[in-house]
């Protein structure tokens, strides 16, 4: 009684009949989004002949998509085009009937994370080892020559005893550091010598050029940190070789690593006012901020909220000289009008901690930028970019409804 299988009855697993039929029931499958478009378009011909039939209709003559790097392809020809400063300026074109308080200016700063893993320099002298012995020995094999001698073997060994222990004693870290500096010094050798006497005979692919080249600079900044000398433009990644450490002094992570932006909020509507992957002061910002928010509004600006570390002397001057009101603290002996100064501002506070506190922890939650997956510079900014005003688009669309009730 308990040999025999028990197999349930109908077409057995893995069938093509089983397969088409989990492909329609799919509720997210082509055939559920096809549903989907055709419910929101309304279901009518010609708007439904806007979508390829080739994507959706697996017995349609025209041969599917084999390119699985298609999406990835059209993110980089979008990422090459894109223009932040002309995109911005013709949406907030497009937004600006809709908004209100345009003569208040909010700004502040936030790190849109990389997803990567927490670099330290065990991990990346590995990561060089390991890329640089798989190419020496793909070499090797193309050329049909002998592999040269190294110790890679015996470093791996004691790298992986490394990685299994709790507790890392500083002395045996320091020993397995000088000796994965040495072995890339000599892989990087082998692979020159090997580059100098058969380098005609090999293909070297631009991405191959720009890792080995990252590597060298690895190793060149491995070395003066081993000696005990600070680095400047330090790398943390080899794959995002542009992504710098950027310390933020919060009490969960002291540093961030991604990309810096620096945002303006008009009336919870965020722009970007300027974006770079190193780590800059944005309390030298602010002249910046109000300038772009005057020429995307057109409307002067009269009140500035932001945080304690735009409150430098400079910045103080720049809004007394043109009028404008902060949520700065006071500096020096009390107006006669300070009762409303400082309701002013704890107002123009109470909004700056509110929305735009608030603004960041929406798009990181829910507009997928919490941790960016994107592979280069360019799509991870584009990324940013299309996270933000999509989070942006649907506060428009609910800013246009309450306009057109109240019109009504």
């Amino acid at each position: 009684m308990y040999g025999k299988s028990r197999r349930p009855v109908g077409p057995a697993p893995g069938t093509q009949e089983q397969i088409q039929s989990f492909r329609k029931d799919r509720p997210y499958g082509p055939e559920g989004i096809h549903r989907i478009l055709r419910q929101a378009t309304g279901g009518t011909s010609e708007r439904e002949h806007t979508l390829p039939d080739f994507l959706w209709n697996y017995d349609s003559p025209v041969p599917s998509i084999t390119n699985f790097k298609i999406v990835s392809a059209i993110r980089n020809e979008i990422a090459s085009r894109l223009d932040i400063d002309s995109f911005q300026e013709l949406l907030a074109s497009h937004w600006k009937p809709y908004l209100d308080n345009l003569h208040v200016c909010m700004t502040d700063a936030t790190c849109y994370e990389s997803h990567m893993r927490f670099p330290t320099d065990m991990k990346l002298l590995w990561e060089s080892l390991e890329w640089l012995y798989r190419h020496i020995c793909r070499h090797c094999r193309e050329l049909g020559i002998r592999r040269p001698r190294n110790k890679y073997r015996n470093v791996a060994e004691s790298y992986l005893s490394y990685c299994k222990k709790r507790k890392r004693r500083a002395s045996r870290a320091r020993m397995l550091k000088r000796r994965m500096i040495k072995l890339l010094e000599k892989l990087l050798s082998q692979r020159d010598g090997i580059h100098s006497e058969y380098g005609a005979l090999l293909r070297y692919t631009q991405d191959y050029h720009k890792r080995l080249s990252i590597i060298r600079k690895v190793l060149v900044q491995e070395k003066e940190m081993f000696e005990g000398r600070k680095v400047s433009d330090r790398i943390v990644s080899i794959d995002r070789h542009y992504v710098r450490p950027i310390v933020r002094g919060k009490e969960t992570k002291s540093v961030e690593f991604g990309a810096k932006v620096n945002n303006i909020q008009i009336d919870g509507i965020s722009f970007i006012e300027h974006l770079s992957f190193k780590a800059f002061n944005e309390g030298i910002r602010l002249k910046d901020c109000i300038r772009m928010q005057q020429k995307l509004m057109n409307v002067r600006v009269r009140c500035v909220a932001a945080d304690s570390i735009y409150a430098n002397n400079a910045n103080r001057k720049f809004c007394t000289k043109y009028g404008i009101s902060t949520s700065f603290v006071r500096k020096g002996r009390a107006a006669k009008d300070e009762p409303l100064r400082k309701v002013l501002r704890s107002e123009l506070s109470k909004e700056r901690a509110t929305r735009l506190e608030g603004s960041f922890g929406t798009q990181k939650q829910h507009y997928s930028l919490s941790r960016i997956k994107a592979r280069n510079r360019k799509t991870e900014i584009l990324w940013i970019f299309f996270g933000i005003h999509t989070a942006n688009a649907i506060l428009i669309i609910e800013k246009i409804r309450n306009k057109t009730a109240k019109a009504a």
